[in-house]
């Protein structure tokens, strides 16, 4: 249904930035992923790759019995019969109702003497560093990283390497491998960004392991056909070459139309790192007369072109991970 732009009444159902998903189609994505993932630790962390959280953890759950979260103020979300594995490593504070039964991670001697300090005790993933150089030891600080972990009345759950985006599979292989001499091989070992195909070559060359693998955006964003990002359409505004507009007095350089977007920095949206505008309609990126603020959005559409009008939406192009919706729509196949 379309509204025109004054005089009549607006939607009465949620307005924003809406996050509409072929249902049945993405949950068959997942499942086939993990099918292809023996082992699989589902991640859900973050804004929940742009679901939400309490929309992905019922769905991970369904699917291992392991789920990896960011932080220890996210080990929560888990289901009392699931276990939790904090990816972050924490030196502050940890929260009181933290289970004794989830796992933290630790990449130094630094974090395990936080987690004494306060008398935590349990079991703990040791962070390999890989050569992204972010947590994690490397093989020379391994031993005295298990030795203290010993000392400090934890136990080694697991070991967990964390491998860059960049490199082809045999890179991820190779750096696997140099690992496993440094490794004690009855633990087990919990790898990330690698396909299945590299997976499954790692399981097979190692079989007297026990290998798992952390999975986040190839699962939840498996086939990204079945995702799209859309934001309403608040008003329309006609302007005239030379007005100016918005927060900061931009000017306006032809005649044609502003539309205000229910979609601004507060969503997490903003633009391209090429500078060029998220919004789109019918297949034309409009330009926008400023930066987005807040809850919205700004953009200009010449006369000449195709301009929508209230209660239409706009394609909106940003990442899923840093983008936070108002409302998720479940789209029968």
């Amino acid at each position: 249904m379309r509204f025109p732009s004054h005089g009549l009444p607006l939607p009465s159902w949620p307005m924003g930035l809406r996050l509409s998903v072929r249902e049945a189609a993405w949950r068959h994505s997942i499942e086939s992923v993990a099918a292809d993932m023996p082992g699989l630790i589902p991640v859900v962390k973050g804004n929940g790759y742009g679901f939400g959280r309490s929309t992905l953890m019922p769905i991970a759950a369904a699917l291992a019995g392991r789920i990896a979260v960011g932080t220890v103020y996210e080990a929560g979300d888990v289901p009392n019969d699931r276990v939790g594995l904090v990816l972050t490593p924490h030196i502050d504070r940890l929260p009181d109702d933290l289970a004794a039964t989830v796992v933290l991670t630790v990449g130094n001697i630094a974090h395990v003497n936080a987690l004494s300090t306060q008398g935590r005790i349990g079991p703990v993933a040791i962070k390999l560093q890989s050569s992204m150089r972010r947590y994690g030891a490397s093989p020379d600080e391994l031993p005295a990283l298990i030795a203290r972990v010993g000392s400090a009345g934890l136990t080694v759950d697991s070991f967990a390497l964390h491998l860059p985006l960049v490199g082809g599979p045999t890179d991820r292989l190779a750096e696997i491998e140099e690992w496993l001499p440094h490794l004690d091989p009855t633990v087990p070992i919990a790898i990330s960004h690698v396909d299945t195909s590299t997976f499954d070559r790692i399981r097979r060359s190692h079989p007297s392991r026990t290998w798992s693998v952390r999975v986040g955006t190839a699962l939840w964003h498996a086939d990204k056909s079945l995702l799209h990002l859309t934001a309403d359409v608040l008003e329309v505004r006609a302007v005239g070459k030379g007005d100016r507009v918005g927060y900061r007095g931009s000017d306006v350089h032809a005649d044609g139309r502003v539309i205000l977007v229910a979609a601004g920095s507060a969503h997490g949206v903003r633009a391209l790192d090429e500078g060029l505008s998220p919004f789109h309609f019918q297949r034309r990126r409009l330009t926008m007369l400023e930066p987005p603020h807040m809850h919205t959005s700004m953009v200009f559409v010449p006369a000449s072109d195709p301009c929508p009008i209230i209660g239409d939406r706009v394609d909106v192009q940003r990442p899923l991970i840093s983008t936070a919706i108002d409302e998720l729509e479940w789209v029968r196949d």
